[in-house]
């Protein structure tokens, strides 16, 4: 075969055998039916109820043993298997006498046409929601659901359609070599996982599926080619072009800072001391984002603050002088706590009791936790920051930093991830000590488009213009009182985007660890002054297409980075 071109979404070089993946979903014949009685409806509404939850419990499960982004992607999954419309397509369609399986894929393919339609990032989301359906039938009819094998001897190139995260989330570099997919783009949950898995990986490559099983792959995921029997010479080419590259990468070394001294630490996200290994490998300075959730999630009772205590002291060891930036529980509405009762119906969980809202209606959780905290604090020399999610006021601000205050805690913080913190931030900050941004969810609520809903998803871009107008008053906001004000979330891993945030005022960048040698690099080739030139660019623009290319018109950079 000649050499076939995707979308590199993933930098890296990787060479195996095919293993193309060609798991093919049972479509339920159309019209199937169940016998008509009663019984016979409850029975099979039943049957897919049990199918439902049996796939979203395994998502959790896989989602609990992968931790960081795979975790967040696979519960966002498994509330798809537990979404309430589903259910009531699906029970609509069974008293109607609809058999099970056919319902729930009728069901489904209501949500399925919404996206499909969209296209885009809210396209890439087919994929998911695919996945779901799928192992949700193949529960009710009896039949083993879909995916890679974990180990063949050998680092293989997963080669499929597309790939769902289940797939995905449980391999690693030393199982797989590279992943290549004939669907997706930039945004896809393939890409967003392989390079959190540092993986190289190229996506929208047609005739992928294409290639014999065990067909030699080479894959260069960042200019996007896959050539099937490389030559040896073609392989080392590759190879040396990616060292090439990762050379540049590596030269950036040391605390982030732009090209005219400006710092800028870049700091890693994690979701429990496993993670911290590939945060010191690739050079964070410290913790920007550090997820209590592992602690709290699928457990009957709470965990104790000594055992609280070793999670936090495990990761501030790790990092002795550097920050560590605790965020307290973020849950409550659609993260319910098993043992916790449970509070009153929320129609939009989206808008309900989470974050710092749970703990003013359980104070003894947020006790133990800052409790925990201080006394991990008291114990390393590491410097602890905690900031508490989902603060709207000043009023909760003060409320928080002062719990801080009262546990022993120095440095009380607090999310910028609702509008009307980042329009106020300056009060705000009068009480908590730095702000730190989480884009996601302060895209959500500034562009009103739910995170669990397909079909509003693409309104999450972090290019939208009015978002990092937010961004801009925040960390302004910030400023004024002599705060600092960081930013968390992958929307920092974006080269780009971290020197456009820099230029908003952004004071420090926090990510995914792999995404940290590209920003720091990136960063390096600029000046302070290009960055604000980028930033003022993006923030006239009319459409985040738009904002991205007019920020990089101005940061030249890039182009040597092949970023």
């Amino acid at each position: 075969m000649s050499t076939l071109t995707g979308v590199g979404v993933s930098p890296g070089v990787g060479v195996g055998p095919a293993h193309v993946l060609a798991y093919e979903a049972t479509v339920p014949a159309p019209g199937s039916r169940h016998g008509g009685e009663a019984g016979d409806a409850a029975a099979e509404l039943a049957l897919a109820g049990r199918a439902l939850e049996r796939v979203a419990a395994d998502l959790e499960e896989r989602g609990a043993r992968a931790g960081g982004e795979a975790r967040e992607i696979l519960e966002a999954q498994a509330m798809m298997a537990r979404d309430p419309g589903l259910a009531d397509g699906v029970a609509t369609l069974v008293e109607a006498g609809t058999a099970a399986a056919r319902a729930v894929y009728e069901a489904f393919g209501h949500y399925r046409d919404l996206l499909a339609a969209a296209g885009g990032y809210l396209g890439e989301r087919v994929a998911d929601l695919d996945d779901v359906r799928d192992r949700a039938i193949a529960v009710i009819e009896g039949r083993p659901a879909p995916g890679p094998p974990e180990d063949t001897g050998q680092p293989y190139v997963l080669v499929a359609r597309d790939l769902a995260p289940a797939d995905t989330a449980l391999l690693s570099p030393d199982v797989v070599a590279a992943f290549v997919t004939e669907q997706g783009g930039p945004t896809s949950h393939t890409a967003i996982l392989a390079r959190a898995m540092g993986v190289p990986a190229v996506v929208a490559c047609p005739g992928a599926t294409s290639i014999a099983p065990g067909t030699p792959v080479l894959v260069d995921g960042a200019s996007g080619l896959v050539r099937p029997a490389p030559s040896d010479d073609e392989v080392l080419g590759a190879r040396n072009a990616a060292a090439a590259r990762e050379a540049v990468l590596a030269s950036a070394t040391g605390p982030g800072t732009t090209a005219d001294g400006h710092a800028v630490p870049l700091l890693a996200n994690i979701g429990g001391p496993r993670d911290v290994a590939a945060a010191l490998e690739y050079g964070a300075e410290g913790i920007g984002l550090y997820r209590t959730e592992f602690l709290f999630l699928d457990r009957a009772e709470a965990p104790s603050a000594a055992e609280q205590e070793a999670a936090y002291l495990e990761v501030l060891d790790a990092f002795p002088g550097g920050r560590v930036i605790v965020r307290t529980l973020d849950a409550g509405a659609d993260k319910p706590l098993a043992f916790l009762p449970p509070g009153a119906h929320e129609p939009n969980p989206a808008l309900g009791e989470r974050g710092v809202r749970l703990f003013r209606t359980h104070p003894e959780i947020m006790d133990t936790q800052l409790a925990a905290l201080a006394a991990a604090a008291a114990r390393s020399a590491g410097r602890l920051q905690v900031m508490a999610p989902m603060v709207a006021t000043a009023e909760e601000a003060a409320w928080f930093a002062d719990a801080c205050d009262a546990a022993g805690l120095p440095s009380a913080g607090v999310m910028v991830e609702i509008p009307s913190a980042a329009l106020r931030a300056s009060d705000l900050a009068v009480r908590a000590g730095f702000l730190s941004i989480g884009t996601n969810d302060l895209a959500q609520y500034a562009l009103a488009a739910d995170r669990q809903l397909g079909a509003l998803t693409g309104l999450q871009d972090a290019w939208q213009p009015a978002l990092l107008d937010l961004v801009a008053l925040a960390a302004a906001g910030a400023a004024e009182r002599g705060r600092q004000c960081g930013a968390c979330g992958e929307a920092a891993a974006d080269p780009a985007l971290a020197c456009v945030l820099v230029g908003l005022g952004v004071t420090s960048l926090s990510m995914s660890a792999p995404a940290l040698p590209a920003v720091r690099a990136a960063l390096s080739r600029h000046t302070r002054q290009q960055c604000h030139l980028a930033a003022a660019a993006a923030r006239a623009a009319v459409s985040p297409a738009d904002a991205r290319a007019e920020a990089r018109a101005h940061l030249p950079g890039l182009a040597g980075l092949a970023l």
